[in-house]
């Protein structure tokens, strides 16, 4: 057992001797030690996205700290799971750091375990490509992700599919690559069925709007019916729509395998849902986590589900 395996299990220890009350009581304390700007920082960045709860000082709402507790208390089996299943230190200490970060604010561990040396999404000693590789990019924003999996695998690859629903990112998309036969911009919202859905505007940030499924009139399909060619890599990015993203693509993940690099960072859940979820449809995967975020939050989380080796 190493050092990080021994700070892990006595974190999953200490969470199981206290109560979520006691949890709460304390996270809440050191967030009220931090610096005020930090904390007024804190406060606007989970008040504009709403993923894990508000937080309002002056309110005394502390909503955000509530469900961290309620997380961390509720779900040390998983966190056991998932520390266990993961493939390489380098993510169970980031799985650590995240946990760390989550009780006792600790910067300085989640600053250690952020990427720096690969590309967001595509760390070269994980994720390969090839002249036949179709690559999928879910949530493709303006082309950041498209243009970095070019870079990073230059001409290793048969065709793109870059799929968005918000206007001014289609507009960018298109005019940068409606003339390029092997990069399909589709404007439609990835789900687990066919669908008509509406987009909910996040005022800071397109990067950010997520699709609700009251009603619509924007396009939904799952990648199972859409695609019907071999996918070789499959990226998410959809503010917490990445379930049921997944669930839609089941038969690729059955019985293609593609290699996956899913975001888990919208709602304290997602961590240790999808990565069973994946599971679930294909235990033929081995995981890995990579933190592109900042110090101060964990953001920009995700999973690397890579094919077993066959024997």
């Amino acid at each position: 057992m190493n050092i990080i395996d021994q700070e892990f299990y006595s974190f999953l220890a200490k969470m199981d001797q206290m109560t979520e009350e006691e949890i709460f009581y304390n996270m809440k304390d050191r967030f009220l030690k931090l610096d005020p700007t930090l904390q007024n920082n804190f406060e606007t960045f989970l008040n504009t996205f709403l993923f894990w709860g508000k937080l309002e000082r002056e309110k005394q709402n502390y909503e955000q700290i509530e469900k961290k507790a309620q997380f961390l208390k509720k779900h040390g089996k998983d966190f056991l799971f998932l520390y266990q299943t993961l493939k390489d230190y380098r993510s169970k200490k980031i799985l650590l750091a995240i946990l760390r970060n989550y009780y006792y604010y600790d910067f300085k561990m989640l600053s250690e375990v952020k990427e720096t040396c690969y590309d967001h999404y595509f760390d070269l000693d994980l994720v390969s490509s090839s002249k036949d590789t179709i690559f999928v990019d879910v949530g493709a924003y303006t082309g950041d992700s498209i243009a970095s999996f070019q870079a990073n695998f230059p001409n290793q690859y048969q065709k793109i599919y870059g799929y968005e629903v918000t206007d001014a990112s289609l507009a960018l998309l298109k005019d940068q690559y409606c003339l390029t036969n092997s990069i399909l911009i589709q404007n439609k919202a990835v789900f687990d069925r066919k669908a008509l859905v509406d987009v909910k505007i996040n005022a800071v940030s397109d990067s950010s709007n997520r699709i609700v499924e009251d009603g619509g009139v924007v396009e939904a399909v799952s990648l199972d019916e859409d695609i019907q060619e071999p996918i070789g890599i499959i990226k998410m990015d959809i503010e917490g729509g990445e379930e049921k993203a997944l669930l839609g693509a089941k038969k690729h993940l059955a019985t293609e395998q593609p290699t996956l690099l899913i975001s888990v960072y919208h709602g304290f859940m997602d961590l240790i849902r999808l990565p069973e979820l994946i599971l679930n449809i294909n235990p033929q995967y081995d995981l890995y986590l990579r933190y592109y975020g900042n110090e101060v939050f964990p953001t920009e989380i995700v999973l690397i589900a890579i094919p077993k080796k066959k024997e």
